[in-house]
């Protein structure tokens, strides 16, 4: 099963039963937060700002779909989970918090490499409406192409017209030819976070 299909499929709705209260960032968080280490349910509550209601049923869903396991220690990957985890990372591997740019439209600015699907990218305003539904205040979508970071339909160089977010986004992402970087901006780093992360979802495979 693909990515973004699995995901997906944890966010569906069941009836019988009350109506979701989290989406497929929230996953996305929880997986992240598992893969550093055993955590405890209320401790990602706490990380994740949600009720431990919700968490419970994020935890369940997890595990029904063999994704996580419970011990005392906490939550842990099941082997399935570390595929699942690799695979993500492999199509999304870093995800940063910049310093105030040139692309901050708020507190808080966050940049997510996506590789190798810089030909999925038309002038990123698909992902720019996934990042404002998710939360967050805009984002902006970049991608790698001869060498330069170009922004579509505005900037044939970034490094030039967009300097401090250029030397941010070489230095902590390392952008390669090809790949796209999204930078979100948000009032909290959650909104921010979440923003990048829900733009960068629309240039995976359904």
């Amino acid at each position: 099963m693909r990515v973004k299909e699995l995901l997906n499929s944890l966010v569906k709705e069941k009836a019988p039963g009350p109506a979701l209260t989290f989406t497929s960032l929230h996953l996305i968080k929880v997986l992240e937060l598992i893969a550093e280490g055993p955590i405890g349910r209320g401790k990602l509550a706490k990380k994740l700002g949600i009720g431990e209601g919700t968490i419970r049923t994020i935890i369940k869903r997890l595990k029904d779909s063999n994704l996580i396991e419970i011990s005392k220690n906490g939550c842990h990957l099941t082997n399935f989970g570390k595929d699942f985890w690799k695979k993500f990372k492999e199509k999304i591997p870093k995800k940063v918090f910049l310093e105030k740019n040139e692309f901050s439209l708020a507190e808080y600015t966050v940049a997510v490499l996506i590789k190798k699907c810089g030909d999925k990218v038309r002038i990123g305003m698909q992902q720019r409406d996934a990042a404002i539904m998710a939360g967050a205040e805009g984002a902006t979508t970049l991608v790698v192409k001869d060498g330069k970071i170009i922004l579509p339909g505005v900037s044939d160089d970034v490094a030039k017209d967009y300097p401090v977010a250029y030397r941010q986004i070489v230095k902590l992402l390392k952008p390669e030819h090809d790949d796209v970087v999204i930078v979100g901006t948000g009032e909290t780093k959650e909104k921010a976070e979440y923003g990048a992360l829900a733009a960068a979802l629309t240039l995976l495979e359904d």
